[in-house]
This record gives structure tokens, sequence and C-alpha cells, in this order.
């Protein structure tokens, strides 16, 4: 018996993955939470060989959550499951350990046949995803542009930036600079929504 752990913050979607995988006779669900924070500790607590979670969840997102899981539950292998899914968080999922990404619209049996897959140790992807995230751009932006990217995505000003990083606002206005010219945006909210759509957020 496969023992998994399901994350969907919206109750009626978590209900219908829960019932969904307990009518598969090798399949059972022994925990299902609604939020990101809840994930760790009932994974502690259950031990399950797989989790299935929702990328969208609020607070911490799915990517940043299943890594964590990775390190403190090192045998339960991870699927996401993704409303809107893109090539760049495609990457970011497979670096972070994640074996398994599938949009929200695929079928039970496609979801079912998913996680034995990944429980056998093969990588689960969805076709057209797959051809997307192999021809997907590399990110251009150094590790420090990322972060004065990943501040100003908060609505943070030069000023404001400069001092959480520790910089001059010379300094980071450099760096916007460069960001916009690497991404081809018009503006730092354009850069942003590049950078999010890419996975390089």
């Amino acid at each position: 018996m496969i023992r998994i752990l399901v994350a969907e913050h919206l109750p009626l979607v978590r209900r219908g993955l829960v019932a969904s995988l307990d009518g598969e006779s090798d399949l059972a669900v022994v925990a299902d939470v609604g939020s990101a924070e809840d994930i760790v500790p009932a994974a502690l607590d259950v031990r399950p060989d797989a989790a299935v979670i929702d990328v969208d969840l609020p607070g911490v997102g799915g990517l940043d959550i299943a890594a964590r899981l990775g390190e403190k539950v090192p045998d339960c292998r991870v699927l996401i499951l993704s409303a809107q899914p893109n090539p760049g968080h495609v990457k970011r999922a497979f670096a972070a350990g994640v074996l398994g990404y599938m949009s929200i619209e695929i079928g039970p049996d496609q979801l079912a046949d998913g996680i034995r897959q990944m429980i056998s140790g093969r990588r689960v992807l969805d076709t057209d995803l797959a051809v997307a995230a192999l021809e997907a751009a590399e990110n251009p932006l150094t590790p420090r542009e990322l972060d004065v990217l990943r501040i100003a995505a908060g609505g943070a000003r030069s000023k404001e930036i400069a001092e959480q990083l520790c910089l001059s606002v010379g300094t980071v206005r450099n760096h916007l600079s460069r960001i916009l010219y690497k991404t081809g945006a018009r503006n730092r909210v354009d850069a942003v929504r590049i950078a999010g759509d890419a996975g390089w957020l």
C-alpha cells in the first residue's frame, strides 16, 4: 500500500483528491492538509511514501515547502500539481528534488499512475511540459540581481532595497538597469512578471 499525504488549500479540491486516491486499491491517503505550514509536521507524524502538493499554496509556496519536505522526510516522493504550470517552475521543482510535476487538470487515473511511477523511482511530467521545460531559456540574472528583484517584487523602492541588502542606492539602480536589460522588461513590474513566469524567482 502506497501511503500519501495531500496538501491543497481549497477544501473541495482537496476532498476530491483524497476521494480519488483512496478509491485506488493500492493507494491510501494517510493525511490531508490545507496549508504549507502543516505539511512537514504531518509528514513527520505519518511518514508518507508520497506527497501530492499544490504549487500555489498560500504563504510558503509549494516548491519551497517541497524542498523542505525533502530535507526532513527524504523517503517521501513529491508530486507537484499546478493550475498554471510553466517551464521555469518545472525546472525549479526538479532542482529541488521533486519527482513529479503535473497539471491539476489531469484525470484521476493519470494522477494515480504518476504516483506509482514516482514510487518506482521515475520522474513524472506531462509531455507538453517536458518539451517546454527543455526549451525554456536559462536564467540570465546573477544571484545578487535576483535578490534585488525579489525585494522589488514586494514593492520596495531603491532606497529600501539598498538598506536591506547593505548596498548603495546607486548600486541598486545599476542592478535594476541590468535586470531590465537582461529580461527585456519595460519596468520593474514587468521584470518581476517575466522572471516569475520563467521560474527564476
